[in-house]
C-alpha cells in the first residue's frame, strides 16, 4: 500500500515538475479566486483587507516564483503554504 506524505508529493512534483506547473497553477488561482470572494463575502473591513492581501499575496507569490524559476523544493513548498492558507481562509470565513 502506498503511503501518502508530504516527501512523496514533494518528490513526485520535482520529477513531473512541467507536468505540474500548469495544474498547479489553475489549482491555486482556483482556490485562491474562491478564498477572495468568501472574503470580500462579508464586507469590507480592515480584517477582511487584510485576510483578501494574504490570499492575493500567496497566490500572486507562488505564480511569480514559478515565472522566475526557483528551485523546485522551493516552489513546492510555497504551493503547499499558499494551498493551506487559502483553504484556512475559506473555512474561517465560513465558520
Amino acid at each position: 500500500m502506498k503511503t501518502l506524505s508530504l516527501k512523496h508529493w514533494q518528490a513526485q512534483f520535482e520529477h513531473d515538475y512541467y507536468m505540474y506547473i500548469p495544474l498547479s497553477i489553475i489549482l491555486n488561482s482556483c482556490i485562491g479566486s474562491v478564498a477572495a470572494m468568501t472574503v470580500l463575502a462579508q464586507g469590507t473591513s480592515l480584517l477582511s483587507g487584510i485576510e483578501l492581501t494574504i490570499c492575493v499575496s500567496l497566490c500572486m507569490g507562488y505564480n511569480a516564483a514559478l515565472l522566475a524559476g526557483t528551485n523546485r523544493k522551493f516552489a513546492f513548498w510555497l504551493l503547499i503554504v499558499s494551498l493551506v492558507a487559502n483553504l484556512l481562509l475559506i473555512l474561517i470565513t465560513l465558520l
